[in-house]
This record gives structure tokens, sequence and C-alpha cells, in this order.
């Protein structure tokens, strides 16, 4: 009886342990540096790869350094406390940059843009970062309203953990309460 006991007790611990096992993705292989053979006389001369061109998404350091300085004159959607609504200065801020990302998602089709959002320091880590991820998810919504693919863009919360201004004040609270679009390399 016993052994009956204990043979269902060591079942029952392998089928557990079997439904909580969770798969560790593998990390993919680092790919190959391009390498551009020096331009010679023929035809096939004028159509070269740029040395450095970023194989994953197609841009070479040179044109990321562009759009990210692009992006980074794009002026933050800004909310207010606790909440996840869009106001009417940050409607006004986005439809004035909607020019210059639709610009860059035409010239990279492949790129994608991550928003972030934001918090400023009160409140707790766990709801900070659900408020952070509504306020991301709120300026998607308006982006994919203004004809933007939700395939190019995603969206993530750093809550309270990366404030741009540390001063315990309605201002710099104030400035942490965003959504930030940056280029997803």
């Amino acid at each position: 009886m016993k052994m009956k006991i204990f043979g269902l007790f060591c079942f029952g611990c392998l089928c557990f342990t079997a439904a909580c096992h969770k798969a560790v993705p593998v990390a993919a292989r680092m790919p190959e540096p391009v390498q551009v053979a020096p331009p010679s006389s023929g035809p096939a001369a004028s159509v070269s790869r740029p040395v450095n061109q970023n194989p994953q998404s197609g841009i070479s350091p040179q044109e990321r350094k562009v759009l990210n300085d692009r992006l980074a004159h794009l002026e933050d959607a800004l909310f207010d406390y606790d909440k996840a609504t869009i106001r009417a200065d940050a409607a006004t801020a986005l439809k004035d940059d909607m020019g210059v990302i639709r610009g860059i998602l035409a010239n990279y089709p492949n790129e994608k843009l991550r928003i972030e959002g934001h918090c400023d320091e009160r409140g707790s880590e766990e709801y900070n970062v659900a408020l952070g991820d509504k306020r991301a998810q709120a300026v998607a919504e308006f982006f994919e309203t203004m004809g933007v693919s939700s395939a190019q863009l995603t969206v993530i919360s750093y809550g309270k953990d990366k404030p741009v201004c540390t001063d315990q004040t309605e201002d710099c609270w104030q400035k942490n309460r965003r959504a930030h679009i940056i280029a997803q390399n």
C-alpha cells in the first residue's frame, strides 16, 4: 500500500514538473559581417551594398544615425496623472509628428517604431508598468487611426524605471508621464 502511494506521489511529481517546464529559446546566431569587393571597372561595379549595413534591418549605420536624429526631435505625448487618455496637446504633438513618422516608415518599410510608455515615480512598480503599457497602447491606437500599420509598431512599458527628470515636483512628474517613440533596432 505504501509503495502504491509512493509510486503515485512520484508520478504526480513527474507530471507536475513536466507541466511547468518552459522552453528556453535558443540564441540567434550572429550574422557574418558583409565583405564588399573593391570597385571594378565593369558594369557590376555600380551595384554594391554598403560595407557596414545592418543585415537585420537593411539600414546602414549612417542611415540609422539620421533616422535616430529625426526621431529624437519628435515631441513626447504627455499624460495626466493616473491617466492613459491622450490629451488635446498630446494629440496635436502626435499629429505634428505624423509627417516625420510617415516619411520614416515609407523610406524604411521594414523598420518598426517602438512606443515607450513611462510614468512618474509615484505608485507601485506593478501599477506603473501597467499604466505605462496603457499609455503606449493609446499612442499606438492613435497612430493606427492616422493610417500607420500596426505591423510597424511595437509597445513597451518602462513604468517609472527611466525618468527624464528626478526632481520631486509636479513639473518634473509631468515630464515623466509620457509616451516616447524610438526606432526599434
